[in-house]
């Protein structure tokens, strides 16, 4: 009886450790990412910005082209 319950605990112990190594390298991975297509769309919009005031014809082309609307 001893032994189940020592067991029982041991398995609960390692489903945490596990829990808790498989979230936590997910989730780092996760923020990661976040952090980096954070990053990417301020340069994106930082290039947008400088190419929308010094040639704006190729701003609205780039607009008319990722907006989808051939007007």
């Amino acid at each position: 009886m001893l032994a189940t319950i020592f067991m029982i605990g041991l398995f609960a112990l390692a489903g945490l450790f596990l829990l808790k190594l498989v979230f936590g390298l997910g989730f780092g991975l996760l923020g990661w990412l976040f952090s980096f297509a954070i990053k990417a769309l301020i340069c994106g919009a930082l290039i947008y910005l400088v190419i929308r005031i010094f040639s704006p014809e190729t701003a609205r082309r780039l607009r008319q082209k990722f907006s989808g609307s051939s007007y």
